[in-house]
């Protein structure tokens, strides 16, 4: 019987293992998302207490919100190059759209292409692209790789 019980608690192990490994092909990890603290642990070789911080978490995102994810990432990583860190410079959009979106943007690395496109992106004319400006841009390209543009 005991040998029974055991083999039983192995499946229920290795049952355990498989769900955890698809949870996490499923999920993406993201420092940062969340902290919290372990409490204060009694240490019984020192005379205080040791403290302890854990910060990970495992945010599952369906694939459209990994995208979106992704694209508020790459905007804030890029934006905060030079300047503020709410709005990309002409460098900072010179540099994303070459190293991100080079596939999608003809000539990517031509100074007059990110001069033109940047112009008709920057609808207040102050010289940087906000993060709705820059989506007018991924929108854009969206629709054309998907067929949807005429």
């Amino acid at each position: 019987m005991a040998s029974f019980q055991r083999r039983g608690g192995e499946y229920k192990r290795r049952q355990s293992r498989v769900r955890e490994e698809r949870e996490i092909n499923l999920c993406q990890s993201t420092a940062a998302s969340v902290t919290g603290n372990i409490p204060q642990v009694p240490n019984p070789n020192l005379s205080h207490t040791v403290s302890f911080s854990l910060s990970l978490s495992t945010v599952c995102l369906y694939t459209m919100e990994s995208a979106i994810s992704t694209l508020v990432s790459q905007f804030k990583e890029f934006a905060g190059k030079d300047g503020s860190a709410d709005t990309l410079s002409k460098e900072e959009f010179r540099s994303l759209v070459a190293s991100q979106l080079s596939n999608f943007v003809q000539n990517a690395n031509d100074p007059a292409v990110i001069d033109q496109l940047m112009g008709s992106l920057d609808e207040n004319n102050d010289g940087e692209l906000t993060f709705l400006e820059f989506w007018q841009l991924i929108g854009s390209l969206a629709n054309k790789h998907g067929g949807f543009s005429q």
